[in-house]
Parts: structure tokens; sequence; C-alpha cells
């Protein structure tokens, strides 16, 4: 996205000059009014500028990729110019993923870039759990007047990997009829015992009790617990009531979010059963479930360049907002897919977009980064509501991972998948 407006940088020049002359032709002083003619000409110099052409390539490389957690890691950005104009004042903002802090340098950066030049900068952030997306870099390019301004962004899909990613995603038994990874309660070819029951003609040989028939004398066939394949959507709720956080300084529910999102993503890649991404916020974001690593790719670059994932909170004056974005998606849903919904749980459009998800035949897990606070008030208010919507979505056999952000995601999952067995 690519926005171009005026600075106000020579406004004051043309309020001068305009006093100046005004005042050299009331006091007929020619030495005045050639100082306010000079003034009128810097003044007019701006607008006979134009704003600059803006096409950078980014590079960005991690080392190391794969760290632990609480160790730096080294980026390095490279920026080339590949257009055909000369930026005289360009200025980079990396995009650092909003679950990492920076631990050395600043991810800053101030260029002249003449067509075809490059420039790099570097700096540490210090590794947390999980896998962490880096956002899309800003640059911002004034022209040589420093009247217009020019403000994009440049992607390019980096990652850092963390040990403690999430080692299992505790899915519902809403499943398809291929086989899979899901455990289901249906009896048939499995590895997890179900039950005995009288011998049919057909049944396999390698499934007859042949213990029980020979100390009884009958004839009986074992059943295993089915395993499916599970239709899976991850769904993360970025709408403006969502961007909440238990303090400035740290990250707000959206970004905690999508990291969660993505270390589930992660591990049901390694499974083959097909998953999907979807998103409602700024604007609504859906890939269908699938597999394959290509679709994996595509899962992850819209994860780190969607408008519908970003971190960066509305604007108090944003005119956006999600409203028929949950409709849309539930529309959208195949019978059988699961939704594993992440979401603050902040208001009740999400809670009752749930309820009726798992009413209507959906399976739902919502995993929920608390970002409520007991320290004021408001906070001990919002905890309150918070823990009451839980408990209704829970009472309605909507699962719900009550995840504390400040804790890898990976453990919580599996306590709630003990809870829920």
């Amino acid at each position: 996205m690519t926005t171009v407006r005026r600075t106000r940088r020579w406004r004051g020049v043309v309020a001068v000059a305009l006093f100046a002359a005004a005042v050299g032709l009331l006091a007929k002083d020619p030495v005045v009014l050639l100082l306010g003619a000079v003034g009128a000409g810097y003044a007019a110099y701006p607008w006979l500028t134009s704003p600059p052409t803006v096409d950078l390539d980014l590079t960005r490389t991690v080392d190391p990729h794969d760290a632990e957690a609480g160790t730096d890691v080294d980026v390095t950005v490279r920026v080339r110019n590949t257009g055909s104009s000369t930026l005289t004042d360009l200025r980079v903002v990396d995009g650092v993923p909003p679950m990492l802090t920076v631990s050395g340098g600043t991810p800053r950066h101030a260029a002249f870039l003449r067509p075809g030049a490059t420039t790099e900068f570097s700096y540490a952030v210090r590794a947390e759990h999980g896998r962490h997306q880096f956002d899309p870099a800003t640059a911002i390019a004034r022209d040589a007047a420093g009247a217009h301004e020019v403000e994009t962004t440049v992607q390019t899909d980096t990652a850092i990997e963390c040990a403690a990613t999430v080692p299992e995603v505790p899915l519902r038994q809403q499943t398809m009829r291929a086989g899979g990874s899901v455990v289901t309660d249906e009896g048939g070819a499995g590895t997890e015992f179900h039950q005995t029951r009288e011998y049919r003609s057909g049944d396999p040989l390698s499934r007859i009790d042949w213990r029980r028939r020979a100390k009884t004398g009958e004839l009986t066939t074992i059943e295993f617990r089915e395993e499916r394949l599970a239709s899976v959507v991850l769904c993360l709720d970025a709408r403006p009531s969502a961007y909440r956080a238990t303090d400035e300084d740290e990250p707000h529910a959206v970004a905690c979010g999508r990291e969660g999102m993505a270390q589930v993503l992660t591990a049901l890649a390694d499974t083959r059963n097909p998953v999907g991404v979807a998103a409602v916020g700024r604007q609504p974001c859906w890939l269908p479930p699938r597999t394959g690593s290509d679709h994996l790719a595509e899962a992850r670059r819209r994860m780190g360049s969607h408008p519908a994932f970003s971190t960066v909170p509305p604007a108090p004056d944003a005119d956006w907002g999600a409203d028929g974005q949950l409709e849309q998606l539930r529309r959208r849903l195949d019978p059988g897919t699961q939704v594993v919904l992440f979401s603050p749980l902040a208001d009740e459009a999400v809670t009752a977009f749930a309820l009726e998800l798992e009413r209507g035949g959906t399976a739902v897990t919502v995993v929920s980064p608390d970002p409520t606070t007991t320290a004021t008030r408001g906070g001990r208010l919002a905890t309150v509501e918070r823990d009451d919507r839980i408990r209704r979505l829970r009472s309605a056999e909507v699962r719900v991972v009550d995840w504390d952000p400040a804790e890898p995601l990976g453990p919580e999952l599996v306590r709630a998948r003990e809870g829920f067995a």
C-alpha cells in the first residue's frame, strides 16, 4: 500500500514572505519588498516539484535461523533502489515481529539512494518461543524540497523459528471420511482398541480375537478407533476490539494470536489434514483448506503480508470495521470443517459467532490470548466479562484454551487436550 501526502514544511516560509511583501508595499521600502519577493520564490519552489517514485527491493537475513529462547538473533536488511528516481531522503523502518524485542542496534535507517544503489543496516532481536513472522518494512521517501512524502511497504518473507513449538493440536472429532490422525469414537481399522463384537462374514482374519477363540471357542472381531483426516480453518480475530494488551509495553492480543496461529499452522503442516487460514479485520482474508508445501507457503505469505493480519492497531479515527465479515466467513465453511479461532473474546460479537457455529454443527476451538489485567477498575471489569464469555462457551461444549501469552502455547494446548479428554 502506497500513500502520497504533502508536508507542511514550507508553510512558515509562505507566511513570512507574504508578511514581508505587505510590509514593503505599505512602507514603500524596496529592500523589504525584495526580501518578500525572494521569500515568495522559495515558497513557490515546492509547488514545482513532484513526489518521488519509490521502487524498492528488500532482502532480510537472520542468523541463526533456529535460535534458542533468550538468545540474540542478528538481522541484516538490504534495500536496493530498483526505480529510476534518486531518493534524496529515504527512511526505512523494518517490520520487527511484535512478540520480539530489539536487543541491539535499531531497525530504523536513513539513506540517500541513487538508482541501482543499495544500502544496508543491522540490528539484533531477542528470540522467544515459537515461529515469528516479520511484518513488511515501511519506507518513507521525501522529494528534494521536502514538500511531498511517499509512504509504502516492502515485503519479503522472513521468519525466526525458536524451539518449543506446538507439539500437538487438540483437534475435535469432526472429521472427513479419509484416514488421518484424528482418533474418533467409531470402530474400524486403527491403532487404539475400541471394542470386540461378534464375528461377521468377511471380517479380516488379522482382526479376529484368536486368544478368546482359544479360551472360549467364541469367534469375535476386534475393532479399533478409526483415525480420520480433519479439515481445519485457522481464523484470527483482528477486529478493532481485539487490539488489547495488559500494558502499553506488552504485545496486544492480535499479535499474540497471529504468532499462536503460526505455531499451530506449522504443527498441522506435519499431518495430512487440510488446513486453511482466515481473518476478520481491516479486510476479510480467506484461504480454503488444502494440503501441500505450496499451500503452506501461501498460507504463511498471507499471514505475513495480508492487511487483515496487520499488527498495527487502528487509528482512533479509523472508519474500518468488520461488520458482516463473521457472517461471510460462516457461509464459506464447508460441512465437516472445524474452526480454530484465535481471539481475546473482547466482545459479544465473536462469542455469538462461535456459539452459532457450534450450534450449527461446526466444531469450534477457541485459543484465547488473555489481554486483561486486574491493575485497574476497567481491567477488572473486562476480566469478569471475559471469564463469563469463556464460561458460556464451555457450557455450549465449545473448547476454549485460556492462554497466558507470557507462557509458551504448546504446553497450554497439551494441558487443554488432557482436560478435554
